[in-house]
């Protein structure tokens, strides 16, 4: 049993992958002898190689074509976008090539790539840097979309995105990177994929979350005891596919839901989530699903990201709204 946080966890995972299969190839800018922006991939070159863990040009459309190159070739490229802001200039290569390939070719061609971005707020950094654009990708079909919530997550659903024969955006939230857990590497992984997790049960409503809103609402659960309100917590895990089984067993034990995400308001995961419950749930619920989101705005500035972001009083107010129906 080892104290590992959620970046080193990714790190052991990148390197659990690498260790297994001489095909696995990190590609990013800054990732080798730096060790990443985060120091994610530190010490990978050193004990890899060039070869393996390879330095790119500041070109995010190249990294990811070059990652196609190589999956048709054989090889599980991940590749790394320093920040979610600079994702965009791959956007195109993304959805054109490594979303559609295997339908293009009528199930002949793979595209197993995993796709790493750092995202979110709450770090305090500059224009671009504190994006949630796991909407545009969960729209595409041909995508995966998973984010990791905690350091246990990290390490098996990163060598599970690695293993997958599609194509995966794996969502790291890069304000949790020095949250911490105990982690035993000997314990096989509790959950496939694509699976939600219940990370704290209750009766009275469900928060629904994931990647840095899960300890937001492990956090609002914890505060709302204190009315003799209790909370269940669900981790989605995977933004696309969605793990409808757990989040409809869930409401329909609760009969109230609240989904919570960084991403803004309109369009965002949320309503997928909202309508869904509603089609399959509608004669369980005692409320309406409400959301907690980002505003429809630009990201601010970072002196006023406090007032941006969903925090323990606006998820608790979600909860109060629900429970007053």
């Amino acid at each position: 049993m080892t104290k590992i946080s959620l970046g080193k966890g990714i790190n052991a995972g990148l390197r659990a992958s690498m260790d297994n299969d001489p095909k696995v190839i990190i590609l990013g800018e800054d990732i080798g002898k730096l060790g990443g922006v985060f120091r994610v991939t530190e010490g990978l070159q050193k004990d890899f190689g060039e070869d393996r863990v390879i330095d790119t040009p500041l070109a995010e459309s190249g990294i990811i074509g070059t990652a196609v190159g190589l999956a048709l070739r054989g090889y599980r490229p991940v590749c790394e976008i320093q920040f979610d802001g600079f994702v965009f200039p791959a956007y195109d290569q993304i959805i054109n090539q490594v979303a559609k390939m295997h339908y293009r070719s009528m199930g002949k061609l793979r595209m197993p790539i995993v796709i790493r971005i750092p995202f979110g707020g709450g770090i305090g950094a500059v224009e671009h840097h504190s994006e949630s654009p796991e909407t545009l990708f969960a729209h595409i079909a041909g995508l995966k979309v998973v984010a990791c919530g905690d350091p246990v997550d990290a390490y098996w659903m990163i060598q599970q995105a690695i293993s997958s024969d599609d194509p995966v955006i794996f969502l790291e939230p890069k304000r949790r990177y020095h949250e911490k857990a105990e982690l035993d590497e000997s314990v096989p992984p509790a959950y496939p994929l694509h699976k939600a997790k219940v990370v704290r049960e209750g009766t009275d409503a469900t928060l629904f979350c994931y990647g840095p809103m899960v300890k937001t609402c492990l956090q609002a659960a914890e505060a709302a005891l204190e009315d003799g309100r209790d909370l269940e917590v669900v981790d989605l895990r995977t933004i696309s596919p969605l793990d409808l089984r757990t989040i409809f067993d869930s409401v329909k034990k609760t009969r109230r839901a609240v989904v919570v995400h960084e991403a803004p308001f309109s369009l965002g995961p949320g309503a997928e989530v909202a309508a869904r419950i509603t089609e399959e749930c509608f004669y369980h619920l005692e409320a309406p699903v409400l959301r907690v989101a980002g505003y429809d705005t630009p990201y601010p500035p970072s002196r006023m990201e406090e007032e941006y972001l969903p925090d323990l009083d606006r998820v608790l107010d979600g909860v109060d709204r629900v429970m007053g129906y």
